[in-house]
């Protein structure tokens, strides 16, 4: 029952925060556009084309080839011995044509307990021109960024698993140039995921046999970093996922897995300043001038919230010195911050599969918004995966973003054995 309960749980954090987002109790003046920024952010950007079809619901998701990316841990469940899979996205196809995210990744099994693999990324941003304060040509540029991926999984018990990335980025977005007197650099950064994953092929709920996943990840955990010797470093996109995902064997031929993902950056929230008496002065929230562990833990209880402001706009000072704040609005925001991606897959005879999903990220934190849908097939050592985006508001620069993903099985898992009649 425990993997029920975990599932229902879940659930309850989804369906809460997302009442909360939408504004059960909360206003139209309560909600302010206060939006986390963060370095790197091509480390978030979602290559599979698997979980891109399921509203970017791929942390419980059965393990292939992108469960680096994903969740290590679950890799010590893949049904094959090695894997090796590409990706590719052509990136804001909206706003321009020669952006896209590449991605190879692959995993092999070491004995019964241990799983290594690796993976790289590499973001191309295009062509763009490098011009002076006059608009005086310099030169063209190619910005860039890549990301090389180590992995380690160890089984704990038959149902239980840990797992490991250790990740070196690197981001090419000025090519050097020096600009008000200032040299810039390239950013680098040394990252490391910590993921656990349960899972249990045994679930009989409703009469109907089933597998349950549950998968835990703290991905992009690394030092901040700057594009100048002089410039402010800023956080990675440091980020909490946890996901569960239910498989209902309806029969010999047909499945349908549900998928659920919450997920929350674990970046400060931006604070409120204003000008007091001629000083800028924080009104309400923390200062994000801390260290990389200090924030993110301070990103659970650092929301600003909503400040209440007098009829000329100022903020209402306490007698203590400090600001009033609107009742609630820090939790409000709090929870405004967590994400939900859910996703529905169904597979006919493991050789076709039909996928769907949803996405949703308040509006106030960015207001990324969308469906998706993609297929899957099968045959024999290959596989393919196509997914589509489909934005829920016009103008959107994420719409119509497809991507592509071709897997290799290699070998079946040495402890499989013989394949058992139906």
């Amino acid at each position: 029952m425990l993997s029920h309960k975990l599932l229902i749980f879940t659930l309850f954090v989804s369906s809460f925060s997302f009442s909360q987002a939408n504004g059960q109790g909360v206003t139209q003046n309560d909600i302010q556009l206060n939006t986390i920024t963060t370095a790197l952010p091509f480390l978030g950007i979602n290559p599979d084309s698997r979980s891109g079809a399921m509203g970017d619901a791929g942390t419980a998701l059965s393990p292939n080839s992108s469960s680096t990316m994903w969740n290590t841990a679950m890799l010590n469940f893949a049904e094959s011995k090695s894997e090796i899979g590409v990706s590719y996205t052509p990136w804001l196809r909206q706003l321009t044509n020669d952006m896209h995210l590449s991605y190879l990744s692959g995993f092999t099994r070491v004995g019964e307990r241990h799983v290594v693999g690796g993976a790289l990324r590499y973001f191309s941003l295009g062509e763009i021109t490098f011009t002076d304060q006059g608009g005086n040509y310099i030169r063209e540029f190619k910005p860039n960024e890549f990301e090389l991926t180590l992995s380690y999984a160890f089984k704990l018990a038959e149902r239980h698993s840990i797992g490991i990335n250790g990740k070196f980025a690197l981001s090419n977005l000025t090519g050097g140039l020096v600009t008000a007197g200032t040299e810039t650099k390239s950013a680098i950064a040394g990252i490391a995921d910590i993921s656990y994953a349960h899972r249990n092929e045994d679930i009989n709920w409703f009469g109907v046999n089933g597998v349950y996943s549950l998968g835990v990840v703290i991905a992009n955990v690394g030092n901040k970093v700057a594009y100048s010797a002089n410039a402010r470093r800023d956080f990675l996109p440091t980020t909490l996922r946890i996901g569960n995902a239910y498989t209902a064997k309806i029969d010999k031929y047909n499945s349908l897995t549900v998928s659920v993902d919450v997920s929350k950056l674990l970046v400060p929230t931006p604070a409120i300043y204003a000008n007091v008496d001629g000083e800028t002065t924080l009104i309400s929230g923390k200062s994000n001038d801390v260290g990389v562990i200090a924030g993110m833990i301070q990103s659970f209880y650092d929301a600003p919230g909503r400040v209440i402001e007098d009829e000329d706009g100022n903020p209402i000072a306490n007698e203590d010195g400090t600001y009033q704040v609107k009742k609630g609005s820090k939790f409000g925001e709090e929870m405004r911050e967590i994400m939900i991606g859910s996703g529905l897959e169904y597979w006919y005879n493991n050789i076709f599969s039909v996928r769907g999903g949803y996405f949703y990220e308040n509006i106030s934190k960015g207001g990324r918004q969308f469906f998706t849908m993609g297929v899957g097939f099968k045959y024999n050592i290959f596989s393919f995966d196509f997914s589509y985006l489909a934005a829920m508001k016009r103008n959107n620069p994420l719409a119509n973003t497809m991507r592509f993903t071709l897997r290799f099985t290699l070998g079946e898992k040495a402890d499989k054995g013989e394949s058992k009649p139906e």
